[in-house]
């Protein structure tokens, strides 16, 4: 079996209304791009990857020549081919060989007839746990719903989405308004829904100073952890030395060298696992198991994902037997997918691993037309902007939040 060709389509998928978090905004709908790796037998096998738009559609042909005839199933030499780590100092390629990498782990299980989890060493657990992912969110640009700006409309929300889909934990993306107010919504969530599980992440805009006030003032909440109160490992060796709960990162914790730093002198004690960022599924499973060896917690991260990539979550989620704490997903905030059979559906809080060959989803092509279209219409958005405040950057330390009195409705092309 040999790649016979490689295509990237960009889509643009609408949310239920635009959310909002420390650096900017999702302005109503997630870019992502769909990876199809052909092989000469005619299976296609499937790869999603965060944004990019036309610019990852032209890094995915950038990178066909080194590939067309080689075999999906060595993927070592594909890693290398791509991303050898002295040539990625000056084109880092992580995101691009992990779209390939799924596409490839596709292939192989669907030439196999079995699901990649049993490729990984196969699954310990049918369903994945998953948390509530709550954002606040400006309201829909044309149907003025969804928002989430108040105490009461957050808790509203986080009842509502315990009632549709199960969930038991809950974590909320902060870092947009001022600490004192995300901490009295932080508490009136934990207040809300008693014997759940709670976590937060203000994206690493915090000092040292706010993040350990911040910390201390919820140390007697259900906490899972703390998530990336502060940008960089010596910062929040500072924090984890003052407040008495679990931090977790996804932003420097996300290669083996920083893995390693980590270990030898402890920063987090949770590694959030995103398969797009550590450029795959098998580097997490490897991930995995050093946090093992050191005794570190694991969880599954969400950068934004479509069906795809929730299938490569799913299968990662499936086969680590130190996985402790339910998963984020972004995934409840769409209103579509470009699957077949339309979006997953959550019973009791969590996900059915996909037991079909391979990552066990396959594409609607006629979703994949409609949203591509809706790309080309609409073209990508600034994720590091926000729509109502033209201008505006975060400093890191933030000292410029959001006003939560502010309940306007930003102009956002629709």
């Amino acid at each position: 079996m040999q790649i016979s060709d490689i295509r990237a389509t960009p889509v643009s998928v609408p949310l239920e209304a635009p959310l909002r978090h420390a650096n900017g905004c999702h302005w109503g709908r997630f870019v992502r791009t769909i990876v199809e790796v052909e092989t000469d037998e005619g299976l296609v096998g499937l790869g999603e990857m965060g944004g990019g738009g036309e610019s990852a559609t032209a890094a995915f042909e950038g990178v066909k020549a080194s590939l067309l005839g080689r075999d999906p199933a060595r993927l070592e030499e594909m890693r290398f081919a791509l991303a050898n780590p002295t040539a990625s100092l000056y084109n880092n390629r992580t995101q691009i060989v992990a779209a390939l990498e799924f596409a490839c782990l596709d292939l192989l299980g669907q030439r196999w007839g079995t699901p990649v989890s049993e490729i990984l060493g196969g699954r310990l657990r049918d369903r994945v746990p998953f948390a509530s992912y709550l954002f606040f969110r400006y309201p829909h640009p044309t149907r003025a719903t969804g928002e989430v700006r108040t105490v009461e409309q957050l808790v509203s929300e986080a009842r509502a989405l315990k009632e549709r889909h199960g969930f038991g934990a809950h974590k909320l993306k902060g870092g947009v308004f001022p600490p004192d107010y995300e901490l009295e919504c932080y508490r009136a969530l934990a207040r809300a829904l008693p014997g759940d599980r709670f976590r937060f992440d203000p994206n690493g805009v915090w000092s040292t100073e706010q993040a350990i006030w911040f910390g201390q003032q919820i140390e007697d909440l259900r906490n899972d952890y703390l998530e990336d109160p502060v940008f960089g490992l010596h910062g929040l060796r500072r924090v984890r030395e003052k407040v008495r709960m679990p931090l977790a990162t996804n932003t420097v914790v996300v290669n083996f060298e920083q893995l390693a730093a980590n270990a030898l002198d402890t920063a987090v004690d949770v590694v959030l696992l995103d398969t797009t960022f550590w450029g795959g599924i098998r580097p997490c499973v490897k991930a995995a198991g050093v946090c093992e060896t050191f005794q570190l917690g694991v969880a599954v991260h969400s950068s934004g994902e479509l069906g795809i990539q929730l299938a490569t979550m799913l299968h990662l989620g499936a086969v680590l037997p130190n996985l402790t704490f339910a998963a984020d997903a972004h995934y409840h905030h769409l209103t579509d997918d470009v699957i077949e059979g339309g979006r997953m559906r959550y019973e009791g809080g969590a996900l059915p691993v996909p037991s079909g060959p391979g990552l066990g989803v396959r594409l609607n092509r006629e979703k994949l037309g409609t949203y591509h279209e809706e790309f080309r219409r609409l073209g990508p958005y600034p994720y590091d902007r926000d729509p109502r405040r033209p201008g505006w950057a975060p400093l890191v330390p933030n000292d410029r939040w959001a006003d939560p009195t502010d309940g306007t409705t930003p102009e956002i092309p629709a």
